[in-house]
């Protein structure tokens, strides 16, 4: 094992939530370097994540409210992968399900960690193209409360660099995207 990745030794785990979507624990460690404390992990599935292209080269997105910041946030379509489900396969489900659109071309941009400061939860995205829009609208969960967004690759990237509210998966796979993008 490469110096630095040595695991911790876990020596006391403690479950404090069992959630629909993740899982709050707490774990007592011994680090590799001998000290030992207490460290919060919220233990998430994954997620999977699709930047969405038009034929005519416009990016699909949705505008979501999230109780979590009081506020409706700029996102690209995203949904938790299930338990043995591909990531691939949970994003198509989750583009038809969101903004109505079906991809006939894929490609993978990457995996990245979303906050693992305090989660384990990785995010899967994809480019998603040559997209098709479904002859019947999308029914929204009830639990969600968006609406959708199109917009030019300029038009987003304005909108980042001009502070407005996107959340950082978004941010992180547009710049990911971005070299495939006109």
């Amino acid at each position: 094992m490469p110096q630095g990745q040595e695991p911790p030794q876990l020596l006391k785990q403690l479950l404090l939530y069992r959630g629909r979507k993740f899982n709050f624990e707490v774990n007592h460690l011994r680090l590799p370097n001998e000290a030992e404390g207490d460290w919060e992990c919220v233990r998430h599935p994954g997620g999977a994540l699709a930047v969405p292209v038009t034929p005519e080269g416009k990016l699909v997105l949705v505008r979501q409210y999230r109780f979590t910041v009081q506020g409706r946030l700029l996102e690209f379509p995203a949904g938790t992968v299930e338990h043995n489900e591909d990531p691939e396969e949970t994003i198509k489900r989750e583009i038809e399900e969101e903004i109505g659109y079906r991809a006939n071309k894929w490609q993978t941009l990457g995996k990245f960690a979303l906050a693992p400061g305090y989660s384990d939860e990785y995010i899967y995205a994809f480019l998603a193209q040559d997209l098709e829009q479904l002859e019947t609208p999308p029914q929204q969960d009830i639990d969600e409360d968006m609406e959708t967004v199109i917009m030019t690759p300029d038009e987003l990237e304005q909108a980042i660099l001009g502070g407005e509210a996107i959340d950082a998966k978004s941010i992180c796979s547009f710049f990911l995207a971005r070299p495939f993008l006109k």
